[in-house]
């Protein structure tokens, strides 16, 4: 069987990326190739680290602009023959290049259920609005902003009470299930 090749750019923590080590990574011949971040002290690339994975950071303040910087990413990620890209908790922009360079083959976890609540903040967003639902989407990323095509969403009723940090964790437990199933 060959094996399924992901990317993963995160710019913190690195909970959906822990979540993917955990419950994909080096199962059912999917691995996990390379870590990206844009913040060098970025505690995703921490995790990589500790599980063998190589890691790059490409941050805005080394490149004369965004598609510069993508670039260079583009190229690293190039040469590792990959499969599919993961947006796991990666705050940037990508540039249409490298979009386009990578079509069909970046996906972006959504902590809600688009078109709800697209761009930065989408939990906090949701509490604010007090919605009664919300969920998870993993989408393919486009030129847009959460625009691209839905892969799959799960949907969950919201506990009263309920915080930023409990939705995130129902959010990643949520999106490495629908990873899996990309990848098969």
């Amino acid at each position: 069987m060959a094996t399924f090749r992901l990317v993963v750019l995160a710019s913190g923590n690195g909970t959906n990326l822990q979540a993917i080590l955990d419950q994909i990574h080096d199962r059912e011949g999917i691995r996990v190739v390379g870590v990206v971040s844009d913040k060098p002290n970025a505690a995703a690339l921490k995790r990589a680290e500790r599980n063998s994975i190589d890691t790059a950071v490409f941050s805005s303040e080394d490149y004369v602009d965004r598609e510069e910087r993508d670039d260079a990413m583009a190229d690293w990620i190039g040469s590792k023959d990959i499969d599919l890209i993961v947006l796991a908790g990666y705050m940037q922009l990508l540039s249409a290049p490298f979009v386009q360079r990578f079509r069909n083959r970046v996906v972006n976890i959504h902590p809600a259920l688009l078109p709800a609540f697209p761009g930065l903040d989408a939990i906090g967003q949701a509490l604010e609005a007090g919605v009664e639902t919300t969920g998870v989407t993993v989408h393919f990323v486009d030129e847009g902003v959460d625009t691209g095509p839905t892969i799959v969403q799960r949907e969950w009723r919201c506990r009263p009470g309920a915080t930023g940090a409990s939705w995130r964790r129902r959010s990643t437990q949520s999106s490495t299930s629908s990873i899996r199933r990309r990848s098969a």
